[in-house]
């Protein structure tokens, strides 16, 4: 069984991962991939990117005599230090996707009622936005808030855009209500968010959802515009990456 394509990729990746760590963590000594493959009823080729993944992010650590135990990450998330734990390990994912994709990247959630951005990664080769005006005032028109806002219900919306009104901010803003809220209604949940300079003149964003339980949340990028051939490539990208935060926000 392969991964899915698409937006629902990350979420069949975390559900397995999560049957795959409760799996091991009830085997005090570790366990094998063959087991845990029989167990959970997951083809081992499968089984095998799973482990691959929580491996790479320290969810599991290889046994010297060949199996699999609890690691680092997971101690640490079940600890009472879990929200500085979440915080490095989602700056340490941002790190390695901004990296990856060649792009500033940020980690946003929508909370008590607000666009709030919280943790980016750039770097001189991958400048971030120019936050011109702030992200809670704009969501209509950056990417980040566009899709926090096709998260919500129709009156969350309708709520969120009666204290924060639609303005322009570039000629490619979308300046009326009605528009904006049939495009968020519209937006497939298999295609990225884009802002194609709506926010600012000059840069082009791109964010995925991420989820779970009550958190509505995003992982975006942002490119200038020279380099907009690249965005959705790189969306793509963020997208197959996005498992780790997923992961780490399921604790």
């Amino acid at each position: 069984m392969a991964l899915e394509h698409g937006q629902i990729a990350p979420v069949y990746a975390v559900q397995y991962a999560l049957r795959v760590l409760e799996a091991v963590d009830s085997h005090r000594h570790g366990v094998t991939a063959q087991q845990l493959a029989r167990e959970i009823g997951v083809p081992i080729e499968y089984l095998t990117q799973v482990l691959t993944m929580l491996k790479r992010e320290r969810y599991l650590h290889s046994l010297p005599g060949g199996g699999y135990a609890v690691g680092e990450s997971l101690v640490l998330l079940g600890s009472a230090s879990r929200d500085k734990a979440l915080g490095d390990k989602i700056k340490s994912v941002l790190m390695a996707l901004r990296d990856e994709v060649g792009a500033a990247v940020y980690f946003s959630r929508y909370d008590e009622g607000e666009v709030k951005i919280v943790d980016f990664a750039d770097s001189p080769n991958a400048p971030k936005v120019n936050e011109w005006v702030d992200f809670r005032s704009a969501a209509h028109a950056s990417a980040v808030g566009k899709c926090l806002l096709t998260q919500l219900d129709h009156d969350g919306r309708r709520d969120h855009l009666s204290r924060h009104k639609v303005v322009r901010l570039t000629s490619r803003t979308t300046i009326s209500e009605k528009v904006l809220l049939t495009k968020l209604e519209s937006q497939p949940a298999s295609s990225p968010t884009l802002d194609l300079q709506e926010y600012a003149v000059g840069t082009v964003c791109a964010a995925i959802p991420i989820t779970v339980g009550k958190t509505v949340g995003c992982l975006a990028l942002s490119l200038p515009v020279t380099e907009a051939h690249r965005l959705r490539p790189a969306a793509d990208t963020l997208n197959e990456r996005a498992a780790p935060v997923l992961l780490s926000l399921a604790f």
